[in-house]
């Protein structure tokens, strides 16, 4: 199969949290619902792939745009941004699905939101799907990467602007490829809020409350990656009571060779299900 074929979307729908627009997608239906949440300064479209796989399986399969991404608003506002608000604002969107409880997970920035949900709503979570998270260790290459694009947009808005009226007349094709482009086609002034927001807030939930989930997690690591270092991941595994740890090959497998992944999380899907319902944390 041509890694250029075109995936089709489900629409865009969307709701009202604290007076602005939460954007998302949903694939499949039934009783297991997953959540996905796309890394920082994407969008869903980062799952067109993994979503379809996950609701043939029977998943139904809810990707959404965090504020400031996609088709969700993007206040220029950077105090509209941090992660725990975008915790706040998973837990709005389960709300409106009427999901009871959700397996949640997330690349990067989305495997942070998930941490941040299941710190502040541990019952509504029922299990994590954590790829590349970013604790300690990726704080500073972190920074080594953004601070430098924040000080890009702040200096240059006129001509990011530029180039985001260029870009958007690119016709899509692949979701790697327009990932790519995504990157250029967003409102630059948007992007600056979010980095500034999320630069002065803190990026993970702190080690003593995520020593207290209880959650079933599969935690995804990747190595030779400086943004996402192997060892937060494994830190994160070392961290939640129920997790385990699994080693890709690179940042690429996923995206270009997702047999032996896709089957590691559809078992643990089916695992997560069936087991019987168990207390999420000992915060209480």
């Amino acid at each position: 199969m041509s890694i250029l074929r075109r995936t089709a979307l489900p629409p865009s729908q969307s709701f009202s949290y604290e007076g602005r627009r939460i954007a998302y997608r949903e694939y499949g239906a039934g009783p297991r619902t997953i959540v996905l949440t796309h890394g920082l300064l994407m969008d869903n479209r980062m799952y067109t792939a993994l979503a379809p796989m996950l609701a043939e399986r029977g998943h139904r399969v809810i990707t959404p745009d965090m504020l400031g991404h996609g088709d969700s608003d993007k206040p220029h506002d950077m105090t509209a941004y941090s992660m725990t608000q975008f915790g706040r604002d998973l837990g709005a969107l389960l709300e409106h699905l009427r999901a009871d409880e959700a397996v949640i997970g997330g690349t990067s920035l989305g495997a942070n939101v998930a941490l941040e949900l299941a710190c502040a709503m541990p019952d509504r979570v029922r299990a994590l799907v954590l790829e590349m998270p970013v604790l300690e260790r990726g704080i500073t290459a972190a920074g080594a990467v953004f601070v430098p694009l924040a000080l890009a947009l702040r200096l240059n808005q006129r001509g990011m602007g530029f180039i985001a009226a260029i870009t958007k007349h690119i016709p899509r094709t692949h979701f790697l490829i327009d990932l790519i482009i995504d990157f250029a086609r967003r409102d630059p002034a948007a992007s600056l809020a979010v980095l500034d927001g999320l630069t002065f807030g803190r990026i993970a939930p702190p080690v003593d409350e995520r020593r207290r989930l209880l959650h079933p997690a599969l935690v995804i690591g990747h190595p030779s990656d400086p943004v996402h270092p192997f060892g937060d991941a494994d830190t994160t595994a070392r961290d939640l009571a129920g997790a385990r740890l699994l080693t890709a090959r690179s940042i690429y497998e996923w995206r270009l060779a997702p047999r032996r992944l896709n089957d590691e999380l559809c078992a643990f899907l089916d695992e997560v299900w069936t087991a019987p319902h168990v207390a999420r944390s000992d915060v209480h």
